[in-house]
């Protein structure tokens, strides 16, 4: 894991702002969203990208009955376009 450097304290709310700096780099728009993971005592953040349940490949990804498919895997089990 690299440091920033960068330290920010979190509001009343549990709130916490990520630098300009960092959402840029990282193309974090204002309604992207993030995932949050846990190790350790460290938490994570990592920006979502939807993948396939089968395959967890994040290429041509869609939702079918509430599940991201792609679509090599729609194909294989025979769902049309």
């Amino acid at each position: 894991m690299k440091s920033t450097g960068i330290v920010r304290k979190i509001d009343h709310l549990g709130r916490v702002v990520l630098p300009i700096e960092l959402r840029r780099v990282l193309d974090i728009q204002k309604d992207s969203s993030l995932e949050i993971y846990v190790e350790g005592d460290s938490i994570i953040l990592r920006k979502y990208e939807p993948a396939c349940i089968f395959c967890k490949s994040t290429d041509n990804v869609k939702l079918y009955k509430d599940r991201n498919i792609c679509s090599a895997c729609r194909k294989e089990i025979g769902e049309i376009e």
